[in-house]
């Protein structure tokens, strides 16, 4: 049997250790900050970091982007020749004649791209009414003339573009080169008055071509910004072919400057060349013929998208 007097050391014994062991649990990591830093230093603080959001990614552009042009075309000077049957007529309106008999007018261009291919549309349509002109005999005199033309130029083709897409806004050295192919269409409704007088003797005879002509249609467009605001432009291209002694042709020729008037719009103005050339090849009498050179100034309103 142990005496009362060693188990009560035991247990003082026993006592301390276990609040030496806990006192030792407190002050440990003291220890371990006062070894830390250097004697006399100040304690060190850790201020607390609030975790920050990951910043957000910028849009990606969308892969479509279209155009609309809104332009009217202002010939200085319009000639031409209309051949039904053995009968020649000869026309050369200047700008006052082209304003003075204009009926209508209307005209568009469009397209629509995604990533870089794309589809294309341009809808040309003129209507003049009762401009001198004179007509007769091929290779004999001709007497005056009244001409009725309404022209319709359609051309639907598909495009790849080249370097950038196009813009209101760029910056110097932008550009974009489109090649195109597609189809073209033209509607000619021609009419021509004429009014012969001789003493007592009057005749009128009224003489018209109208028909549709389907062509096959190469381009390429092309602009490069020589300031933030401000682009150079420039189109050609070719419509048709001749078959069997027929003649089908067109083309196109324009160049010009575009500035952009807010961030989406541009407002165009360039120097346009249009020439077509139509015959269907029969000759005598079944001869049906019209061709046109004209040339002036395109003004235009575009919109991007």
């Amino acid at each position: 049997m142990t005496p009362p007097c060693l188990l009560s050391h035991c247990s003082s014994h026993c006592l301390s250790r276990r609040r030496l062991g806990r006192g030792a649990g407190a002050v440990f990591p003291l220890l371990l900050a006062g070894l830390a830093s250097p004697v006399g230093a100040n304690p060190v603080v850790v201020p607390l970091v609030e975790p920050t959001a990951a910043p957000l990614a910028a849009p990606t552009a969308s892969p479509w982007a279209g155009s609309l042009e809104l332009y009217g075309f202002v010939p200085f000077r319009s000639q031409g020749t209309i051949d039904v049957g053995l009968r020649s007529t000869e026309f050369d309106a200047d700008l006052d004649t082209v304003l003075d008999h204009l009926q209508f007018a209307a005209s568009a261009r469009g397209s629509v791209e995604y990533q870089r291919l794309g589809f294309q549309s341009d809808l040309y349509w003129v209507s003049l009414g009762g401009y001198a002109a004179r007509s007769g005999p091929r290779g004999f005199s001709q007497v005056s003339a009244d001409v009725d033309t309404s022209i319709g130029i359609y051309d639907f083709a598909l495009r790849y573009r080249f370097g950038d897409r196009e813009s209101a806004l760029g910056q110097p050295g932008d550009f974009s080169v489109i090649p195109y192919a597609g189809v073209r269409l033209i509607d000619a409704d021609l009419n021509v008055s004429t009014d012969l007088q001789l003493f007592r003797f009057q005749r009128s005879r009224d003489r018209r071509l109208d028909g549709t002509w389907v062509q096959a249609l190469l381009g390429t467009q092309a602009s490069v910004f020589v300031a933030p605001r401000l682009r150079l432009f420039g189109r050609a291209d070719v419509g048709g072919f001749g078959t069997d002694g027929a003649t089908n042709l067109s083309g196109n020729a324009q160049v010009g400057l575009g500035y952009a008037i807010g961030n989406t719009t541009d407002l165009n103005v360039s120097w346009r060349y249009l020439g077509i050339s139509l015959d269907n090849g029969q000759g005598g009498r079944d001869d049906r013929g019209y061709t046109t050179v004209q040339n002036g100034v395109e003004l235009g309103l575009k919109f991007f998208f």
